[in-house]
């Protein structure tokens, strides 16, 4: 019988934390780690074990139309070698009470989620969804959680205790959004460690059980869109309204100060670190000739970092912190207002991961894989779906009325249909025809039925998208 799942969601809190408590949080963070270490350690072995198998190759072969075949005959192979969950919880619980003080720092169930952890890194690993699992380091190793919240890091009367620790919670009662959350019943809770501008913070993730709390403003409406996702903007079509918003608009990019701090990290470690470094050499730049920097050498090495060094780092991830923050934050008011118009969505099944091969610093900044998974996320929680189809096969933004397609550069944003219509943004057409793709297939005379209805709204988001940006380009001195 698979077992049944309850819609679920998380609330955080900030926690109030004292000089004596923070000492102790970071010594049990330290143990966490320590264990995550060992445990995924143990975990790459035995996988690598269970790859030679050869019960696994034999079950490689297995044809995949065999499902259940396959899958049991790969259970076997991975239960030989003990390459599962249940194992490796085993196998935690057993290093930590070796070591004694982690057994001391880290309680069992947290031990056991903690191997869970590290087992799931290490199983995308041999489904082929991952290269490589990374081992942590204090900066990276940032949450602590536990199995349930009966036992272990628990939330209990507005405070997180965790083996005799107590940790208040700093809660704002006149907020609806928190009123709701401590309303719900509590599956399970983590504690999560920052660094916000150059200070440790921690936080309590309460992961509570229902349906988080929405905000008047930001209701879900019934209804169909189309959608056209691009690297820096997103065009829908709904039933009775159409735009084409742009992705983290007005948001700081920091790009010239992380630039800086980057030249003075580099300065830092190539003169602290000389023996790491090729040497420098002659190279033509147009008729000059100029000194290259020396690459820095393969291999794993030692690096020695100075004070100043370590103080650039935190400036730069502050800066790259905040950059993530306001991204993210305008991004979702981009969902929100999707939603707004319909949570029955289509889309092309575009590969935002092939877009960061061509369009590396654009994707880093506007960030469109995730305004693709909040939309996914959120319609399909408010009842809706989510479709995406083939773009080789339909092909929209080639596509006329009168059913013929012409190839169009990157560079060419307007459609000229052949049948006569006005001209229409590229991108604002294609979201218009996704409307009428059902399984792979583009039903073009619905799209030219619903067409006269719907022409003056694309020419109306067409207008406000060129509104927006003569606003944007407005000199300073004259507004």
């Amino acid at each position: 019988m698979p077992r049944s799942t309850k819609p679920s969601f998380v609330l955080e809190l900030p926690l109030k934390v004292d000089s004596k408590q923070d000492s102790e949080l970071q010594a049990r963070f330290n143990a966490a780690m320590r264990l995550y270490n060992n445990v995924l350690g143990e975990a790459k072995t035995r996988m690598g074990l269970v790859r030679k198998s050869e019960p696994y190759q034999l079950a490689r072969k297995i044809s995949r139309d065999r499902k259940k075949e396959r899958s049991d005959a790969f259970s076997k192979a991975r239960e030989a070698y003990r390459f599962t969950d249940y194992d490796l919880q085993s196998y935690a619980n057993r290093a930590a009470k070796d070591s004694r003080w982690i057994a001391e720092k880290v309680d069992s169930n947290t031990q056991q989620k903690i191997a869970t952890r590290a087992f799931k890194a290490v199983e995308r690993v041999l489904f082929g969804k991952a290269k490589d699992v990374r081992f942590k380091v204090e900066s990276r190793f940032r949450s602590v959680e536990g199995k349930t919240n009966k036992q272990g890091i628990r939330w209990k009367d507005d405070r997180v205790v965790w083996a005799g620790l107590e940790l208040s919670a700093i809660i704002d009662f006149n907020n609806e959004v928190i009123k709701h959350g401590l309303s719900c019943p509590v599956k399970y809770c983590r504690i999560i460690r920052r660094e916000l501008n150059g200070k440790r913070r921690w936080y309590a993730q309460i992961v509570l059980e229902g349906i988080s709390y929405q905000k008047p403003q930001n209701y879900v409406s019934d209804g169909l869109v189309g959608l056209d996702l691009n690297v820096s903007n997103i065009a829908f079509v709904a039933d009775s309204h159409a735009d084409l918003l742009p992705f983290a608009d007005k948001v700081l990019t920091f790009s010239k100060e992380i630039t800086r701090l980057q030249r003075q990290m580099q300065r830092s470690q190539r003169g602290l670190n000389p023996d790491n470094f090729e040497s420098d050499f002659e190279a033509r730049k147009g008729r000059k000739t100029v000194i290259k920097k020396g690459k820095p050498k393969k291999g794993k090495r030692q690096w020695k970092k100075s004070g100043n060094y370590r103080k650039t780092a935190q400036k730069k991830r502050e800066l790259e912190r905040r950059k993530t923050a306001y991204t993210k934050s305008q991004n979702r008011r981009v969902v929100n207002e999707i939603l707004r118009h319909g949570k029955n969505i289509k889309t092309e099944n575009v590969s935002v991961k092939g877009w960061q091969k061509r369009y590396g610093k654009a994707i880093a900044v506007k960030s469109p894989g995730f305004v693709q998974s909040e939309l996914k996320r959120k319609a399909e929680n408010a009842g809706g779906s989510f479709i995406k189809f083939s773009t080789q096969k339909t092909a929209l933004s080639q596509t006329h009325l009168d059913g013929s397609r012409i190839k169009k550069s990157l560079s060419e944003r307007v459609h000229r249909d052949v049948t006569g219509i006005p001209e229409h943004h590229r991108d604002l057409f294609s979201a218009f025809l996704s409307r009428y793709v059902n399984q792979d297939k583009l039903s073009l005379q619905d799209a030219v039925n619903e067409y006269p209805g719907v022409e003056p709204l694309l020419l109306e988001a067409w207008q406000r998208h060129l509104t927006r940006n003569s606003r944007k380009r407005v000199p300073k001195q004259a507004v």
